[in-house]
């Protein structure tokens, strides 16, 4: 029981049978402590559980935590590879209790698990208590039976710890492994401490105290502990080896390295076999929890890590891309205890290949511009700041890259003169923001950016973090304060808020802290990388520099995640359906609905879009993974990902990928492949249901397709279904028969319709509505028949003069329309045998200038005009009849 596996499970199952909760390790990324880059220890996740802010079920917790030590003021990177036991990436073994049990029970069960379940030589350990700690030395000798020089009392703050300058503090009881004489080093508090033969590998916090200020400590009401035990520190220990990189987990990771380079970490090659070992570790790590690499906060700690083992990896020959084939060999060993790399392994892959592969394109013209430039250097020499920073600023090299690269030849840098290169570049940065209206105000976020830097997004994991407010902005000045009432923009330095991009609306909720509750309207990106809150003070008054809680409305961030899958699956399924043309090009990913522009040329039919919503609901059914990879651009678009129109992106892009096709060429390859920044649901299932509610246009050859998803679509479809109940109800049918009823209540419609247009022709005709003429007179030896009718449709006027022709057999029949509107139609028409000596439409012509219109037209039998005068109707039938008569 000896391995890396064995040696986690066992601590774990040891505290569950002694009442522990076990709880899952917590992200890499703080969600409750915004003063940490990383989480650093075991306690992080619990640290509100001590301090009376949140309660838990339990009151006694055990974990195995995932710790990352690479930046801010835990920072050992530079140390990693070059000695036995520094790592960028580390497990905390730890157990917790919450006002439960205290000293005595704490030290047992550590005596216990070590001599016990681990079987350690009792007469190899040793422990230090605070030197005023009485109480802890006396539980030491009571239990372990340890005499005065195997407790060892430290006055110092290595044996106190604090969790601030005020809060919970309390003394601590270490405990350290002797790993023989042939390992340099004395005990712990002795001139030789700082060497490796006493290895401290546990540390007990006895919780005990709350510091009120500097002078002041009062007694906790309930005291509590907190441990921490090194993992792999204990597997050097229990493997008798002394550096963690001998371990079996370590031997492993090292003997993948030989293979995909083809080196073997013998001498000076060594210490870069173990940094890629390390680094492979903390890398795959920080990308399951969230984390990408980038030029800012812990993008930018992820990418230094990276490119310092991809520097090694080249240091040993390697010539392509190489850290992503160690992946299998990490998932395999430590898949099973953190099924997050797992889930991730595909995302870790694709960066590692994409940062390796842009890195190496740098990296040789990089590494011979510092050759050059440090040729004449000897042991000793310092490089300048200017040519560090030209390193940086051309060539993605970080500082300590550099620092990395000279440590071999005993070169060190000019930090001061990198840092003023440093801060010239933000004051010229600063400068080319200078102006006035929109542009002036826009430069606030930019000078906050630089001051600041970007701000970390947390929302792709959590809904919820805290984190520091660094400036309030009103009228794009920075301001000292914001009372209850007023609206400002708050800036933090990391949110799991969403600010609007990508057609997704930005998110709302609260931030909260002490003596402060503001609510979020509105989340904007601005600057480079500055997310902005809008929001409006509830309650109390609020300042830069105070901590607070961030909490996403979580039913609207679900609907927004829902409907901005949807848009993704939509929009596959158009192309599917209409073909490749089609493209989007503008969307509006809202909580109650989504609506997204494409470009097709035509309205969409009925079945079309039947078609749709079923090929989208099909993948909706399959409630397939919901992945995520980081790529170049150019290597995604070649992949088949679709860029969105509209949108910008940078050298880097996260690729979402939605289920499995079902049809045509898509049958059994990925679905849906889009470069994409927003956030999405976890699976497809959770998408509900698609519902579209049809399309429109908003242009020239583009359509606007409207849909819901989920609770919106339920709603939609439960209250057309209510509709087709009280229809099926007034019709006296079953829903099922409505359609044909419908149908056949239109036919009925129709043919009375017909009948009554053929009733009111037969009365119009008959005189019954006729004015200024009585039936066909004589004029100058020609039948004449003119009417005025009104109650017509001007539509039928032609029809019913065909009528009168027929019924004079030979003459002129005039006919006037007249609207309720107050307007008037005129058709005129000419038998056959009247067509030489009469035209229709000269006499129609005539007809018109009488009701004040102008022209008409038509064929010699039969012309049709109008005029907007109807009051003088009988007056245009009176002329033509003149007309007529010469």
């Amino acid at each position: 029981m000896s391995g890396v596996n064995e040696i986690r499970s066992t601590f774990l199952d040891y505290f569950k049978t002694n009442g522990h909760e076990v709880v899952s390790s917590s992200p890499l990324v703080p969600r409750n402590d915004p003063t940490l880059m990383f989480t650093n220890a075991g306690m992080v996740q619990f640290k509100n559980v001590f301090t009376g802010l949140e309660q838990r079920p339990y009151s006694r917790a055990t974990t195995a935590q995932k710790v990352v030590r690479a930046g801010g003021k835990h920072n050992d990177l530079d140390n990693v590879g070059y000695t036995a036991r520094h790592h960028t990436f580390f497990e905390m073994l730890g157990n917790f209790s919450f006002g439960d049990y205290f000293k005595e029970q704490a030290i047992s069960l550590a005596w216990n698990l070590i001599t016990k379940e681990y079987d350690l030589p009792k007469d190899r350990l040793l422990v230090t208590v605070y030197s005023e700690d009485d109480e802890a030395a006396d539980l030491w000798k009571k239990i372990a039976g340890f005499s005065d020089d195997k407790i060892i009392r430290i006055p110092t703050s290595d044996n106190f710890w604090t969790m601030g300058d005020t809060g919970p503090c309390g003394p601590c009881s270490e405990i350290f492994f002797d790993q023989g004489e042939n390992v340099f080093g004395g005990p712990p508090g002795s001139a030789d401490e700082d060497g490796d033969r006493f290895l401290e590998f546990w540390n007990l916090v006895f919780m005990q105290f709350d510091q009120i200020d500097a002078t002041t400590r009062l007694d906790l009401p309930r005291p509590s502990i907190d441990t921490g035990m090194g993992l792999e520190r204990m597997a050097a220990i229990m493997q008798g080896v002394t550096s963690n990189y001998e371990t079996d987990l370590f031997r492993r990771l090292i003997a993948a390295v030989e293979e995909a380079i083809g080196s073997r970490a013998e001498g000076q090659a060594a210490a870069s076999h173990r940094v890629i070992a390390d680094h492979i570790r903390a890398t795959a790590f920080l990308i399951a929890d969230g984390v990408l690499p980038s030029n800012e906060g812990r993008g930018y700690v992820l990418r230094r890590i990276m490119r310092r083992a991809m520097r090694h990896a080249k240091l040993l020959g390697a010539r392509e891309p190489v850290l992503y084939k160690l992946l299998p060999v990490l998932v395999s060993e430590m898949g099973r205890a953190y099924p997050e790399l797992v889930r991730a392994e595909a995302l870790i892959t694709e960066t590692l290949k994409l940062e390796e592969k842009r890195f190496m394109l740098t990296l040789e013209r990089g590494l011979s511009l510092l050759s050059d430039a440090t040729q004449s250097m000897d042991k000793g020499d310092t490089l300048d700041g200017e040519t560090a920073f030209k390193l940086y600023d051309t060539y993605g090299f970080p500082l300590d890259l550099t620092q990395d690269a000279l440590r071999n030849r005993g070169i060190g840098v000019d930090i001061t003169s990198f840092n003023d290169a440093m801060q010239r570049q933000k004051a010229e940065a600063r400068a080319s923001w200078s102006g006035s209206g929109d542009k002036a105000a826009e430069g606030i976020w930019f000078e906050l950016k630089d001051r600041f830097g970007a701000t970390e997004f947390l929302g792709y994991s959590s809904e919820s973090a805290e984190g520091e407010i660094q400036a309030l902005v009103r009228d794009g000045a920075s301001i000292p304060s914001a009372a209850a009432g007023e609206t400002v923009q708050v800036v933090v330095n990391q949110t799991p808020f969403y600010g609007e991009s990508g057609g997704q609306m930005g998110d709302v909720g609260v931030i909260s802290g002490e003596g402060f509750v503001l609510d979020v309207i509105d989340t904007q990106k601005r600057g480079e990388g500055v997310f902005v809150h809008v929001a409006t003070v509830r309650e109390g008054s609020v300042k830069p520099g105070v901590p607070a809680l961030l909490v996403v409305d979580h039913a609207r961030r679900s609907r927004l995640r829902s409907n901005h899958s949807a848009t993704h699956l939509i929009h596959e399924a158009l192309r599917e359906i209409l073909g490749t043309h089609v493209a989007q090009k503008g969307s509006l990913v809202a909580p109650e609905r989504l609506r997204f522009d494409v470009s097709h040329p035509k309205p969409m039919s009925a079945e079309e879009l039947r078609q749709v919503e079923e090929m989208a609901n099909e993948i909706v059914l399959q409630n397939a993974p919901v992945s995520t990879r980081l790529m170049s651009v150019d290597d995604a678009i070649a992949e088949g990902a679709m860029a969105l129109f509209g949108e910008k992106y940078g050298d880097e892009v996260r690729v979402v990928s939605m289920g499995t096709g079902l049809h045509g060429d898509k049958a059994g390859k990925p679905y849906s492949v889009e470069l994409c920044g927003g956030t999405h649901v976890g699976a497809t299932g959770e998408i509900g249901v698609v519902r579209i509610l049809g399309d429109s246009a908003v242009g020239a050859g583009v359509r606007r397709i409207e849909a819901l998803t989920g609770e919106a679509a339920r709603a939609y479809l439960a209250e057309q279904d209510e509709r087709v109940k009280s229809l099926a109800s007034s019709l006296k049918v079953q829903p099922t028969d409505v359609v044909s009823r419908v149908e056949a209540l239109i036919d009925e419609r129709k043919k009375l319709e017909r009948e009554l247009a053929d009733a009111r022709r037969k009365l119009a005709m008959g005189g019954g509505t006729a004015a200024g003429g009585d039936d066909a007179v004589d004029v100058g030896g020609v039948t004449y028949l003119g009417k005025v009718l009104a109650g017509v449709d001007p539509k039928d006027l032609k029809g019913l003069a065909d009528d009168g022709k027929q019924s004079i057999g030979s003459g002129v029949v005039v006919l006037i329309g007249v609207a309720e509107d107050g307007k008037a139609s005129a058709v005129v028409g000419v038998t056959a045998d009247l067509t030489d000596r009469f035209s229709a439409v000269d006499l129609v012509r005539v007809a018109s200038a009488a009701l004040g219109g102008k022209g008409g037209g038509g064929r010699p039998d039969m012309a049709q005009a109008g005029g907007p005068d109807g009051a003088a109707a009988a007056a245009a039938v009176e002329a033509v009849r003149v007309a007529i008569a010469g």
